[in-house]
């Protein structure tokens, strides 16, 4: 049975800003149904790396938290350390970088609390009956909350193609163990023809992973390294490369397993909402944002997570790509955009593993907000 996903589009005007769209949306998709009086509930979102934009605005969450409230309860924001050194590698960096990008009590209405604590490591092993792993090590605050909303931006991936809803599951409700385990089997290797020798690689690794080997050239020890993929991103000539056909892949269905386990205890006590605003090619992990591949599409809620992120999939990929980004071919409307920008990556994985384990359905129908009137 297909699962519904509730859409609404971007338009707004002066008998519905896009906030009250937002709430009219939530209220469609049962907001009210999952959150009781006295629930503390979480807001997992991503609070977005200095030096990015692409990140949801906070200001849209204020609409979120004010609705939990009306039922009673107690929202929070929450987000988790990132495995890679940065802005976000522990709570207090990661607290500051978010009041930095406007996630403040004052803008949502809501606390701040890190679910993975202090230095990511505040969490618990969930068993699951997955096929790659049999548990999961998920972050206390997101097992100790009585009900979870997710809030993704949908957007590229480098890594998985794409990141919605299953991505902030399962990378973002996990702790650093959690995400090394999902990450462990992508040991780069290094092109040692194209390396320069300029020692960005070696200086940006946390572990202590890559040494120099004959005329300085730089060499990733597979024993040490996490796989958070770093080096990658620094590297100014592209010399070092992820056999991401099939290591990606098992990524994919670790991360599947791990939105499992973060969800399992919370099957009638979870809703999922994401923003298909902003789609950019990459993460939004990284300190910048580039130019939006497609024009925005709206703002969607599920009880599902996979359909949800399927019905976002589609909408990008149904869209005419937009001029002057990175995105350099598949740019007509029902052309595979995350394949385009890319190839590498079978990005379906991840939801043909989710489907196949039980998070939910690929299959959905799609329930479109009426408007309330034209103001044009």
């Amino acid at each position: 049975m297909p699962s519904t996903v509730y859409f609404a589009d971007i338009r707004s005007g002066y008998r519905e800003n896009l906030f009250d769209k937002l709430e009219r949306l939530l209220n469609e998709a049962g907001l009210d149904e999952k959150v009781q009086r006295g629930d503390l509930v979480a807001l997992k979102v991503h609070f977005g790396e200095k030096g990015g934009h692409a990140y949801i605005r906070p200001t849209f969450l204020r609409r979120v938290v004010d609705l939990v409230k009306k039922r009673g309860a107690l929202p929070f924001l929450t987000d988790s350390s990132t495995l890679y050194p940065g802005e976000r590698k522990e709570a207090v960096s990661s607290l500051k970088c978010a009041i930095e990008n406007g996630w403040d009590f004052a803008v949502t209405g809501a606390p701040l609390i890190m679910c993975d604590g202090l230095r990511g490591h505040s969490a618990r092993k969930v068993a699951i009956k997955g096929d790659v792993l049999q548990e999961a090590e998920i972050a206390e605050a997101i097992l100790e909350a009585d009900c979870l909303i997710t809030v993704s931006h949908f957007k590229c991936h480098e890594l998985t193609g794409f990141g919605g809803a299953i991505k902030n599951l399962g990378m973002g409700c996990s702790s650093r163990t959690g995400k090394m385990e999902q990450h462990c089997n992508l040991a780069p290797t290094v092109n040692e023809k194209k390396c320069i020798s300029c020692g960005a690689c070696i200086r940006t690794c946390a572990h202590a992973a890559i040494h120099t080997v004959e005329q300085a050239k730089a060499r990733i020890d597979p024993d040490k390294c996490v796989g958070c993929a770093r080096c990658i991103t620094v590297c100014p000539v592209t010399a070092i490369r992820v056999n991401w056909g099939s290591e990606s892949a098992v990524t994919m269905r670790k991360m599947a397993e791990y939105a499992l386990a973060a969800t399992q205890d919370k099957q009638d006590k979870t809703l999922y909402v994401n923003f298909v605003t902003q789609v950019s090619p990459l993460c939004d992990c990284y300190g910048h944002s580039d130019a939006p591949i497609v024009a925005d599409q709206g703002i969607l809620a599920s009880h599902d997570p996979v359909a949800l992120d399927q019905a976002c999939a589609d909408l990008v990929n149904q869209a005419e790509a937009l001029p002057g980004t990175a995105l350099s071919c598949n740019l007509k409307a029902g052309e595979d955009k995350f394949r385009g920008l890319h190839p590498e990556i079978d990005w379906e994985i991840t939801l043909e593993h989710a489907e196949k384990i039980g998070l939910g359905s690929r299959s959905y129908e799609l329930k479109r907000l009426e408007p309330l009137g034209k103001d044009w």
